[in-house]
């Protein structure tokens, strides 16, 4: 069984390079959208909205002025052959830096732009923006030689499996597209994802109290979303503990799009058990050589605010039976937290 505090996960739900504007915290119970005056049609707690405290500001001026003068040779910069689909608070920060270590494999021009946000927040920037991030091809073809591969772009998108526009968003752009999905036990990634949000200050209340909003928050926030694609959703973003648990149809959601075959699912338990065998099977669907031995680190893990309730993990292990099962018989095997 995987421990509690075993796999955490990128998924910062911040800015570019996961950092959330200074001073800026939530209505308590209540999905809220600021508008940020600059960069428009971003919402402040949108993760492309300018940021507010230096370092972050700094980071996203070096983001902007590289993007801008990425743009002119855009049509020969690479587009994702892949990209890590989630799920949030998952392990994707660390399967993320160990692939990065590849050299076919592209990530970002920038170190703390490993999640750019095109297919959830950023959409209307159009796909000259989103290229602009990665590298040129011929540099890209250069550093594959090593290995004798063809370079494969990527970027990791947590976020992207459960948004409500963005798997349609990636089929329509990057046809031929992989998908990398980590899951880890959903009990763990609602706390995990909790202890997050109080981390960066996007949640005030109890986790047994945020678990009790959840669905009052969330109520019309995806109808929203799709009705205007332009608008960032706070809760839908920050408040969906319990929902984003339920793997299963999700992923049969991405398996409508994709197909089966363009889908590779990894058990973070079993990911940070033994991580070589998995990290290969990786860039086995990839169709790239192995490497000797990543080096895989557990990175952007939260403290706990506190421990959880024993009441509290009963009934998240009860609301998840059922949706286990279903996973077990999408996967065809048991997961790591069932076994």
């Amino acid at each position: 069984m995987e421990s509690r505090d075993q796999v955490e996960d990128d998924s910062s739900p911040t800015g570019p390079g996961g950092e959330l504007g200074a001073g800026l915290r939530p209505d308590r119970g209540a999905a809220v959208n600021v508008a940020s005056p600059q960069w428009p049609g971003a919402g402040a707690r949108d993760p492309l909205a300018r940021p507010r405290n230096f370092v972050s500001t700094a980071k996203w001026g070096t983001r902007f002025a590289l993007v801008t003068a990425s743009r002119p040779t855009y049509r020969a910069r690479m587009l994702p052959g892949f990209l890590i689909a989630g799920a949030s608070r998952c392990g994707t920060t660390s399967m993320f830096d160990a692939l990065s270590q590849h050299p076919a494999i592209c990530n970002p021009l920038l170190p703390w732009t490993r999640e750019v946000h095109y297919f959830d927040n950023g959409y209307d920037r159009g796909l000259a923006w989103y290229q602009s991030h990665f590298p040129l091809k011929v540099r890209a073809r250069r550093a594959a030689r090593a290995v004798g591969a063809e370079p494969l772009a990527f970027e990791s998108g947590p976020y992207y499996m459960f948004h409500p526009l963005a798997p349609e968003r990636i089929h329509r752009d990057l046809p031929g597209v992989k998908l990398l999905v980590l899951l880890r036990d959903p009990v763990e990634r609602a706390f995990s994802a909790y202890a997050n949000s109080i981390s960066v200050r996007c949640e005030t209340e109890s986790f047994e109290r945020a678990l009790e909003l959840e669905d009052s928050r969330l109520a019309g926030e995806t109808e929203r979303i799709v009705a205007d694609p332009t608008y960032p959703s706070f809760s839908h973003r920050h408040h969906s503990y319990r929902i984003r648990g339920q793997y299963a149809e999700q992923l049969e959601r991405l398996e409508s799009l994709f197909g089966r075959e363009r889908i590779h699912v990894v058990d973070s338990g079993d990911f940070f058990t033994d991580p070589v065998p998995v990290y290969h099977g990786v860039l086995d669907f990839l169709g790239l050589p192995p490497l000797d031995r990543p080096v895989v680190k557990r990175l952007n893990s939260r403290p706990r605010p506190a421990p959880m309730s024993a009441s509290v993990r009963i009934a998240l292990e009860d609301h998840y039976r059922p949706h286990n099962e279903r996973l077990a018989t999408w996967l065809g095997r048991e997961p790591s937290w069932c076994r």
